[in-house]
């Protein structure tokens, strides 16, 4: 019998964590896992389950998602040996043009930080420069610690990997003028009253209130959107994929293919001076 257990959950939990996942990992994977279980509600998780679930996710969710949910489940069965439960993820066509409506532009950017600055917001002014000019991830935000405005350089421990994330002289400037203000002397640039690291959570919210004063829709303002704005304005000057996805501590260049992906409505204008059509 193929039942999922709370102690079952437990056990893949500690694999993960003992297989130095990352903590956004860890939890992503058990809550698909438990929402998994969830609805079973006592059945046996067998072939024919797992496809009725996989149903119900496509009418639910984006392919993307639905992919995500299924490789969750699909590491879930191999860590039970229940191999006779894998199903296929969803065939997607490689997205060529980057959604619009969900691109956030330099001058959103420059308008986010204005509203910042006017809301007296200063922690969050300098925190989203900090992650647009160095395109860190918002987990390793936690390595820009004092040492590195210092040193001008963080060393950045992430899934499994070590990388060095250069930061440039006018942003040490620039943090170091902040640290100065704000009194802190040891451990991260941002963080809490209490000293710890400021979390996903308290950042995600900080952003969206300032949504309005800024005129920048809330779709488009969330910590990773900062990353890939750095990436392709990086690219855009540089043109240069390999070394972006080493900076950005991929491992597969199709990944960084994604992050600099442009609109249509760019691409249009890129074709249109080609020059080709003759009226």
């Amino acid at each position: 019998m193929k039942k999922i257990t709370n102690e079952h959950i437990e056990n893949f939990k500690a694999y993960l964590q003992n297989e130095e996942r990352s903590d956004a990992t860890v939890e992503k994977y058990t809550r698909d896992i438990a929402a998994f279980h969830e609805w079973l509600n006592g059945r046996e998780a067998d072939k024919g389950a797992v496809l009725m679930y996989k149903s119900r996710l496509i009418e639910i969710y984006a392919p993307a998602s639905v992919n995500s949910i299924l490789s969750s489940l699909n590491s879930f069965f191999r860590f039970m040996d229940w191999h006779d439960c894998h199903v296929k993820t969803l065939k997607i066509q490689r997205q060529i043009f980057a959604k619009s409506e969900r691109e956030l532009t330099k001058a959103e950017y420059e308008r986010l930080l204005n509203a910042a600055r006017e809301r007296g917001n200063q922690k969050l002014y300098y925190l989203m420069q900090t992650l647009c000019n160095t395109g860190i991830r918002i987990s390793e935000l936690r390595y820009i610690d004092v040492n590195a405005v210092k040193t001008g350089k963080a060393t950045i421990r992430c899934k499994g990997k070590m990388r060095v994330v250069i930061l440039t002289a006018p942003l040490c400037k620039m943090l170091k003028g902040y640290l100065k203000e704000r009194g802190i002397t040891a451990g991260s640039v941002f963080q809490t009253r209490t000293g710890r690291p400021l979390n996903r959570s308290n950042i995600w919210r900080m952003m969206k209130a300032l949504c309005e004063s800024a005129g920048v829709s809330r779709d488009k303002v969330f910590p990773h959107n900062f990353r890939h704005l750095f990436a392709r304005t990086f690219y855009s000057i540089q043109k240069d994929v390999v070394r972006l996805a080493d900076i950005l501590g991929h491992s597969s260049i199709n990944t960084t293919r994604v992050y600099t992906m442009e609109t249509g409505a760019v691409h249009r204008r890129q074709m249109q001076k080609l020059g080709l059509l003759r009226c």
